[in-house]
């Protein structure tokens, strides 16, 4: 087998020989592929933030089981970006050599693995806090791999008309996931502990990664995949990410400034609402604040995609509108952040919440998109670099959440954070921001 796989895996004359957009045309999905698989990606993105966002749910309980205070709660909120920032690169490389698809099979099998132990590992012993940052860092290490894996995959098997859509509808399952989790999750930690939350996310994520690799994955080129890891042999044609070339764009810088911004305020809005929610409101109902901004988030990640890939149909330049959505998704969508922080009442904190985290589904086709427009032969490495920014900013962000509320006792500098780094990254993206690519040479630099 080792034998033959460097003869598999190196491009005929043919191949060599044809342009960038010739070999795109012949890795794209068919029109019946592409929908399989946009669903598939939908529900995987949907069961990622399931196990991601059990955390933030729990947090309440598992803080009077196990005594925590709120700095040792950001902490362990925190610790999941400890790990998320380390793989984002890796992921992306990996994507581009092996398959974005086969990255996210092998990934979600293991954290699903994770977060269904979770529990388990909470009672080994005293150390609660030290079982539980631990469980969090390798569920980020191992979900870190997903987003720049998908950029990838998207990047190689869905033509750029479509991407928008494609990828929003994709995203849509980060809400709907969260949806889930909070609906569900809120019921089930109310009836039978926090603990089934756990049990209930990662066990769906094992039974979706069965379906994926026995009707869709080929098991061969899986297996192949694996061999090609192990031995460190390419598998396909060798390629050189332009890093001096990628990052003397200003274009480049901007994409990742603005994909930073938008990472960081919305991980402390998904990591403190529930507990904002519970704290500032606490005869309320936990599966409305859980379940109404997730809700109304779906329909708007969708229009989004759908107005992004109308208006460039309709002749609008690109840079044009993915600008545009960078001004819904980081400028207005702060705004109502802003809101969020000065209000008492509960329908209108609701409102608040639903419409800052729905405009911020913009981003999908605002700056998410930009990155695969600048550079599709590196897509996976470009996005990796820039939501290795944004989770770093993350853990950052989030940490300092949970120190600003014990010092301040008031939940109004969050949100004031969020409007801050949201408005840093949209200025920089708005001034310096473009959608030509920057990862061809010379020759052929003619978009």
């Amino acid at each position: 087998m080792p034998s033959q796989l460097p003869s598999l895996m190196q491009p005929t004359p043919e191949e060599a020989r044809k342009t960038p957009s010739a070999a795109a045309e012949d890795t794209q999905w068919s029109r019946p592929e592409c929908q399989t698989w946009t669903g598939m990606l939908l529900l995987g993105t949907c069961l990622l933030y399931c196990a991601r966002v059990t955390m933030p749910v729990c947090t309440v309980a598992m803080s009077q089981d196990f005594g925590w205070n709120k700095k040792e709660a950001g902490i362990v909120l925190s610790s999941f970006f400890w790990g998320y920032c380390l793989t984002q690169v890796v992921g992306g490389h990996l994507g581009d050599r092996i398959g974005g698809e086969k990255v996210i099979l092998l990934s979600a099998s293991t954290w699903g693995f994770i977060t269904a132990v979770t529990p388990l590992l909470a009672h080994l012993g005293n150390g609660h806090l030290a079982f539980m940052t631990f469980s969090r860092v390798l569920t980020g290490l191992l979900q870190g791999v997903y987003f720049p894996a998908l950029a990838s995959l998207l990047s190689q098997r869905v033509p750029e008309s479509e991407r928008a859509f494609t990828y929003s509808t994709v995203g849509a399952g980060s809400q709907f996931g969260t949806l889930v989790t909070g609906g569900i999750g809120s019921v089930l930690l109310d009836w039978c502990g926090w603990q089934s939350v756990f049990y209930f996310s990662g066990g769906l994520t094992l039974l979706w990664v069965y379906y994926v690799y026995r009707y869709l994955l080929n098991e061969k080129d899986l297996d192949l995949a694996l061999d090609v890891l192990a031995q460190d042999l390419p598998m396909v044609r060798p390629s050189k990410v332009p890093w001096r070339q990628l990052f003397r764009k200003p274009s480049v810088w901007a994409a990742v400034c603005s994909q930073l911004s938008s990472a960081c305020s919305f991980f402390i809005l998904l990591s403190w609402l529930p507990t904002f929610f519970k704290e500032t409101f606490p005869h309320s109902k936990g599966w409305v604040f859980n379940v109404v901004p997730w809700l109304l988030a779906i329909p708007a990640s969708l229009f989004s995609g759908f107005l992004s890939d109308r208006l460039i149909s309709q002749g609008y330049r690109v840079i044009t509108v993915r600008k545009f959505m960078q001004v819904m998704g980081l400028g207005l969508s702060s705004i109502f952040a802003l809101c969020l922080g000065h209000t008492t009442s509960f329908p209108k904190a609701v409102i608040f919440a639903s419409a800052s985290i729905g405009l911020q589904t913009f981003n999908q086709s605002g700056i998410s998109v930009n990155i695969q427009d600048l550079a599709p032969s590196c897509a996976g490495f470009l996005f990796g670099v820039a939501n290795t920014a944004g989770a770093l900013a993350g853990v950052i962000g989030v940490c300092l959440s949970g120190y600003l509320i014990e010092a301040t006792g008031s939940w109004t500098c969050i949100f004031d954070l969020v409007a801050i780094i949201s408005n840093l990254g949209l200025g920089t993206f708005l001034v310096f921001g473009k959608a030509q690519r920057v990862d061809l040479t010379p020759d052929h630099e003619d978009l």
